[in-house]
This record gives structure tokens, sequence and C-alpha cells, in this order.
């Protein structure tokens, strides 16, 4: 049993929904990062996504577009990424990471040598936005050798057609984004999220987490009631940014970020579900 599949069974047990929360890599910088990084496992994080800096992004909006601009600035790599998630593990073996992103810097890194790589950091997932379900293969085979597993997003458009082709050869767990558009621009309306998660619960037995439009701790609470994962990304982001805006310390921006990964973990952790997960 993989890190991912681990974690959701023991949170399973305890009747209890994860806190997922996303950073980027390297931002601000890759020290600061590390130390954020490091830092979320205590602060209560159950699975933890890290953002590959590209240029061009995908999905994501503005706030967390920015940080990938940041950390490009600061230098960083997907090299220098996957040598964060290798540092990571030196002190932490238990708590899943999955990187997500873009597939053109894992295509420019080469895709063999990088799931290879990968793997021997300690990455146990991957949340690639732009290849399609039916060319994801490049992907899907050589992560599948290294034990990396393929996360698939759903949408609000995802219909049942399309469910089935999505689900054929996805791992890990389910990442369905409340919204239709991009990360950080608007919130969600519960009942939709509840009646898309029924649905996709009768279709599959992967844990179902739940991304975008969450930036406080009461949705934090709100999704964690009915889906097997909050996802927090843009509102983690901007508080970074707003501290790099301000010119704040590292160790204080440091601090404040992880405190707000606290409350957002402990209203997670907290919430009584409404039925056993998943």
């Amino acid at each position: 049993m993989n890190r991912i599949a681990a974690k959701f069974a023991e949170l399973r047990k305890l009747n209890r929904a994860a806190f997922v929360p996303f950073i980027t890599g390297g931002d601000p910088d890759l020290e600061t990062s590390f130390k954020i990084l490091s830092r979320l496992p205590a602060a209560g994080a159950d699975v933890i996504e890290l953002g590959i800096p590209f240029s061009d992004p995908m999905a994501d909006g503005p706030i967390n577009q920015a940080s990938y601009l940041r950390a490009l600035k600061a230098g960083m790599t997907l090299p220098k990424l996957v040598e964060l998630v290798r540092r990571f593990r030196k002190s932490e073996a238990t708590t899943p990471v999955v990187l997500m992103g873009a597939y053109n810097p894992i295509h420019a890194y080469g895709t063999a040598r990088f799931m290879k790589d990968a793997a021997d950091a300690g990455v146990d997932g991957l949340l690639i936005v732009d290849v399609p379900v039916e060319e994801d293969d490049v992907l899907r085979a050589p992560a599948l050798a290294h034990g990396i597993d393929i996360i698939r997003f759903l949408a609000p458009t995802t219909d049942a057609a399309r469910l089935k082709v999505v689900l054929e050869g996805a791992g890990g767990y389910l990442y369905y984004a409340s919204i239709a558009g991009i990360t950080g621009t608007r919130s969600y309306a519960e009942s939709d999220v509840r009646a898309a998660l029924a649905r996709l619960r009768a279709a599959t037995k992967l844990p179902v987490v739940v991304g975008f439009g969450i930036r406080t701790t009461e949705q934090a609470s709100e999704i964690a009631r009915f889906a097997d994962g909050a996802v927090v990304g843009s509102a983690i982001v901007s508080r970074i940014e707003s501290h790099v805006a301000g010119g704040t310390k590292s160790a204080d921006l440091v601090a404040d970020v992880v405190e707000f990964c606290a409350a957002l973990a402990k209203s997670v952790h907290a919430a009584v579900k409404d039925s056993v997960l998943g």
C-alpha cells in the first residue's frame, strides 16, 4: 500500500476528511518554501499538493500564476523541486506528496527520467492538468512503473460517458473542481458539489477530494462534512503573496502561513461527517 492509499485508509477508519494544502514549490524562494513544506505535516496536512512552477500554467488563476512567476524568478526548476521533495523526505516519511502542474516541464526534463527521479525522491502522485486522458499514457505508463499515482481531475461539466473514460487508469484519489473555471476566482454551491460527489461515489471507490473555491475555515469544514478531502490552494498562496508584497521577514511569513494551515486543518478534522467516507 502506497502513502496515498495508506493515508485515506487511515482517514476512513477515523471517519474524517483529509486536509490537502497546495503551495507552489520554490515560492517565494527555495528555502522559505522548504520551511513551509517541512512544517505542514505537524500543522495537520494529510496530503500535500506541490505546484510545479511554469511560465504558462493552465487551470490556475492569477494568484497561483503569480506564485509560479515568483518561484521561477527565484531560480526554481523542476530538478530543484524534485530535490525539495527528497529533502522533505529526510524528516517526513508518511505524508503523501503530489506534484501538480503542466506537462511541459516534465517533457523537457525527460518523462521517463523524471518518473524515476521523482519516485526516488518520494513523490507519490501527479496531477497534470493539460494532458487529456486519451493522451496521458505518455505519463501513466512510466508513472505506474515507478509506483506513482496519476490523479485525475473531474469538473461540474463531466458527464457519465466522460466519467467512465476519466476513471480508466485513475489512481490515488480524484480531484473534483467544485467550479467550472480557474482557481481562486469564485466559490462553489454546496448542493451542486454534494450531488456531484454522490454521483461519483456510485461509480468509483477512489477517494474524492474537492478543490477550487475553498478559501476559509468555514468552507473547508463544510466540504469536509461530505467529501473525502478539502483542497485549499489560492487562499494559502495569496497569504504568501501578501507577505512578500509587505516585505515580511521569512520567519514571520512561514509562521503565519503555517498557522493559517493549522486552522484550516483543525476545521477539516473537526467536521462531523454526514456519512462514512467513500
